[in-house]
């Protein structure tokens, strides 16, 4: 009986380490969710990568509620069925927080998604001037005031609707960047300064397009602050779901498929930045805007 036990725990052992490796699929509606693709892998480098943008529908904010829900659930249904992932990464804020209920209602995979990351800019902030840079969509939606009001209640808040920075991000990997100027003027609200001489010290970033932008976002500012990046906490829940890698981290040379529903902006310069981010195979899924 004794013998029987160790083998038997040796077989399950055995079967863990060759268990097959999970297929994660991150959303988005264009291409802001790579940097969150990038600190998922970094977390998981072993899994098999799906990245999915809904190009035929970006952006998002567009869109009215009722539409964009819609147009979720049926992209997501196709992508499970074609790619049937082991979890899905929502890498957008506006489909995070209108979206998840329906999509965790609807499908058995389970679901991360991303949110403003008001707490941790207001665990960071020492002077308590903090600004959240986020889509128009985003800095108008009743959930980011909750999230301002359950976190932030003791900081003063600037909520900054910046239009086109989801579309400059989008430019700057197609080979297009706009001129200092125009993005200057897009963060300039986040830069506040109090009758009481305190100033902001930390900025969120709301939408994940904006890190792509974050090094012109250092440079541009008129005094250094802390940029919040939502990324690396979707990476943290990825790993609480799944686990952990099941060896050492690092990044694997396996290549991301990546998945478009229109593929009319894939110029040359930017199938170079997605090759650059490990997107080694591109496919497009046709889904125009209304045919779900």
């Amino acid at each position: 009986m004794r013998i029987d036990l160790m083998a038997g725990a040796t077989t399950a052992a055995v079967a863990r380490s060759v268990a097959p490796a999970p297929t994660i699929l991150v959303f988005d509606s264009g291409l802001g969710g790579l940097t969150v693709l990038e600190q998922v892998r970094r977390a998981r480098p072993d899994a098999a990568y799906v990245y999915a943008a809904d190009d035929a529908a970006f952006p998002y904010g567009r869109l009215s509620e009722p539409v964009l829900v819609e147009r979720v659930l049926g992209v997501m249904e196709r992508l499970i069925g074609l790619h049937a992932p082991d979890l899905v990464v929502v890498a957008c804020n506006t489909a995070s927080t209108l979206v998840l209920p329906a999509l965790r209602q609807r499908f058995a995979t389970p679901f991360v998604g991303v949110v403003p990351p008001i707490k941790p800019a207001a665990e960071a902030t020492r002077s308590r001037v903090v600004s959240l840079l986020a889509t128009p969509g985003t800095v108008a939606r009743a959930y980011t005031h909750e999230l301002v009001e359950t976190y932030a209640n003791a900081c003063a808040v600037t909520l900054v609707g910046a239009p086109n920075l989801a579309g400059f991000a989008e430019a700057e990997l197609a080979g297009q960047p706009v001129d200092d100027a125009a993005l200057a003027r897009e963060i300039a609200p986040c830069f506040v300064t109090l009758e009481d001489g305190r100033r902001t010290d930390v900025v969120c970033l709301a939408c994940t397009h904006y890190p792509l932008l974050l090094a012109r976002f250092q440079a541009l500012a008129p005094w250094p602050v802390t940029w919040i990046d939502p990324a690396p906490a979707i990476a943290r829940r990825v790993t609480q779901l799944i686990g952990p890698s099941p060896r050492a981290l690092g990044r694997d040379d396996a290549p991301v498929l990546g998945a478009f529903t229109s593929g009319a902006g894939l110029t040359a310069p930017l199938r170079r930045s997605l090759e650059s981010r490990g997107i080694g195979r591109v496919a497009v899924e046709a889904m125009p805007l209304g045919l779900q």
